[in-house]
């Protein structure tokens, strides 16, 4: 991602915002309802921000929201931009480049997946402790900015061990079960086949989905700490015995939302 357009973009919200905020979060679909927990919000449209891509998807309102949350400044991807929708992998980048530069350090990524240990059920809140890029691509190919990030990233704790373990921490005081596990990214827009979910299973994947990973990759390169959140919405192909379709990702989100909102305002406030 070239340096200029990301501080060109970078600039145009700051001229928006008078305040830095500490923690970003990436709401998934379904899940852009935390953002009505915001107070003193400003919302900034996609649209309007040079260099952003339009977001596309159903459940993605395609807007950032500023404001606070249980008393941290937060800023708010209400809505993601994807692979599938024909965006270069570098794209993806560009919205956590824009939230380091206005100060945040630690980022909440969450998604929709589907279920691929046996063990899960549809409504499970999924920790994500490492993930799996079967996406065969990568945000950071071409020129590297030294002014972001080094060349080669580590990527050992990709999910920062001490987030994971606030998490947990605030996961308990709250009666609120959490799962742990491996989230491996497909590119989509098709849902896996039996097949490969039989694969992504051999393979050590515990969940599976179409976002996550360029951003958790970008993350890592300009040395944000990363908590991901997968919220399983439907148990991958071939586990049940069912068709999948996208309104069963809504409507699990909506029916977790109350959970899923009472652990992140608590994580948030935790951080």
């Amino acid at each position: 991602m070239e340096l200029a357009r990301i501080k060109e973009s970078v600039e145009y919200v700051k001229g928006i915002l008078n305040d830095e905020p500490e923690i970003g979060i990436i709401l998934g679909s379904g899940l852009g309802v935390l953002a009505e927990e915001v107070e003193d919000k400003v919302i900034i449209k996609y649209a309007d921000i040079p260099n952003m891509p339009t977001s596309t998807v159903k459940g993605h309102a395609g807007q950032y929201v500023f404001g606070k949350l249980n008393g941290k400044k937060v800023i708010m991807m209400q809505g993601r931009f994807h692979y599938y929708e024909g965006n270069k992998m570098e794209t993806l980048s560009l919205p956590v480049y824009i939230m380091k530069n206005l100060g945040v350090k630690n980022l909440i990524v969450t998604n929709a997946a589907g279920g691929v240990n046996t063990e899960f059920k549809p409504g499970d809140l999924m920790l994500i402790n490492d993930h799996i890029n079967f996406a065969f691509n990568n945000p950071l190919m071409g020129k590297n900015e030294e002014e972001i990030g080094p060349r080669f990233p580590d990527m050992s704790e990709a999910y920062s061990k001490d987030l994971i373990k606030l998490a947990k921490d605030v996961a308990s005081k709250l009666d609120v079960d959490v799962k742990e596990g491996v989230y491996l990214m497909m590119t989509g827009p098709t849902y896996e086949t039996p097949a490969e979910i039989r694969m992504v299973r051999a393979l050590g994947g515990d969940a599976v989905g179409m976002s996550t990973v360029p951003e958790v990759i970008a993350a890592n390169h300009c040395g944000l700490k990363v908590l991901g959140i997968s919220c399983i919405t439907n148990m991958a192909a071939g586990i049940l015995d069912q068709p999948l379709n996208h309104a069963e990702v809504i409507e699990t989100s909506n029916r977790v939302k109350n959970t899923f909102i009472k652990l992140v305002k608590e994580i948030v406030k935790s951080m």
